[in-house]
């Protein structure tokens, strides 16, 4: 095997491992809606590390780490998705009822 073929299978085995270590934590996250422990602020900058990430694959054309960081960002779009939409609930919830049925009134 020739250089090039092993730093390509080194490549593909990194985003192997990363990816697959990512995905027990997603799992968790959606299925038990539990984002307590999430800082929207840091997940927004993973995202959109992961998405440079991505573009920066697609424009050299390394398919290890556009295949990594397409599904690497699927699932934290949908993590971060899901802790918006969780603490925006959290929020409506929390309103004293008199201002939340102006707010709906409105």
């Amino acid at each position: 095997m020739d250089a090039a073929a092993i730093t390509h299978l080194i490549g593909y085995a990194a985003a192997a491992l990363t990816t697959a270590s990512f995905l027990p934590q997603a799992w968790l996250t959606l299925r038990t809606r539990d984002v307590s422990g999430i800082s929207v602020g840091m997940y927004s900058a993973f995202t959109a590390g992961v998405a440079m990430w991505l573009v920066y694959g697609l424009r050299i054309g390394e398919w290890p780490i556009i295949a990594a960081n397409a599904i690497t960002l699927a699932l934290a779009s949908l993590i971060l998705g899901t802790k918006l939409v969780v603490d925006r609930r959290r929020r409506r919830a929390a309103r004293p009822a008199k201002k939340r049925d102006q707010v709906a009134n409105e």
